[in-house]
């Protein structure tokens, strides 16, 4: 079976993967072949569906909670088993209980632990949530290797092309460029920025809340921060904000003041897909399989979405399919 996978973000890259599983003929078309407007270029790369799950229905933790071993299988040794902190300053108590509250997997922490888990965070949080089974990995490294890997086994990667006959199938994972063709499909806008600073080492990611502007730092390793994200009811598409990068830079500051001193290395914003449950979908569209609406939790979710789309794509050539 010779199938066109659209879009070579997280969404399409691990639909193409999952087809190799099956043996299947993969090509994959993506004008942008640097990931430049791919919105996974700009995620956190968080592996946390018990974090996520206080702000989500259940159904992102069933699905996602296989995130951390199938990533594991597809690019060994690439997923960081650290767990998430989740910890918050000392007027906003009450957010800590009330995320406690909204999800599971979580121990309390005293200060007493916190400083031995994350020595740069020592006598600065009075308690926190630690969810150890959670984990994270580098976004733009992950791409990279799944994109080096999928040429090594065969896949093609094309530019854009005109003619798309001659598939046997297609699936269509190119996220916001279908706002406006899939219907209740939007766009929320996502806003981050890179720090570099040698003077803050952390293990994991640390979530820090707020009741207005909840933020997460995610290491990179060798001093380098990803720090997100905005969460923004609009489809433009244009720079960070003055308002979104103050907030970015003072959660930074509440978690260590030696971000205050930090370099900014980069700053982005990008558009993602969501549908009004912000769950994903996969669904046949005329001759296409379309998986979207990945929405913040595509690194979390891919995996799984994916072999549903591939499982409806396989389903045309078995007994009792449509063809």
């Amino acid at each position: 079976m010779h199938v066109l996978v659209k879009g070579a973000g997280v969404a399409g890259l691990t639909v193409a993967h999952e087809l190799t599983l099956r043996s299947a003929d993969v090509t994959v078309m993506d004008p942008n072949p640097d990931f430049g407007q791919a919105a996974s270029w700009l995620a956190g790369g968080m592996l946390a569906p018990w974090c996520e799950r206080e702000g989500a229905d259940e159904a992102v933790l069933l699905r996602g909670r296989g995130a951390i071993d199938r990533w594991d299988m597809m690019l060994p040794g690439e997923v960081h088993r650290n767990g998430t902190l989740v910890v918050a300053p000392a007027r906003d108590q009450g957010e800590l209980d009330r995320f406690a509250s909204r999800t599971s997997g979580h121990e309390w922490l005293g200060e007493e632990q916190i400083g031995p888990l994350e020595p740069a965070l020592a006598g600065r949080f009075r308690r926190a949530l630690f969810f150890p089974l959670e984990g994270h990995l580098d976004p733009r490294r992950v791409l990279g290797l799944l994109r080096e890997k999928l040429a090594a086994r065969g896949v093609a990667f094309i530019g854009q092309v005109a003619e798309t006959t001659g598939y046997d199938d297609i699936v269509d994972c190119t996220g916001a460029a279908r706002i406006g063709q899939t219907s209740g499909l939007r766009g929320v806008r996502g806003e981050m920025l890179y720090l570099h600073t040698p003077e803050v080492c952390l293990a994991r990611p640390v979530r820090l809340l707020h009741p207005r502007f909840p933020v997460y730092i995610v290491p990179r390793g060798n001093g380098l921060f990803m720090v997100g994200a905005t969460m923004i009811e609009t489809e433009f598409a244009g720079p960070i904000s003055a308002r979104s990068m103050m907030e970015l830079l003072n959660a930074a500051y509440a978690v260590h003041p030696a971000f205050a001193d930090a370099t900014v290395i980069e700053t982005g914003a990008g558009i993602r897909p969501a549908f009004a449950d912000n769950f994903p979908r996969v669904t046949r569209e005329a001759e296409a399989v379309v998986l979207n609406g990945l929405y913040r939790h595509g690194f979390l979710l891919a995996p799984t979405m994916a072999q549903e789309a591939v499982d409806l794509v396989f389903s045309r050539t078995e007994p009792g399919g449509n063809c």
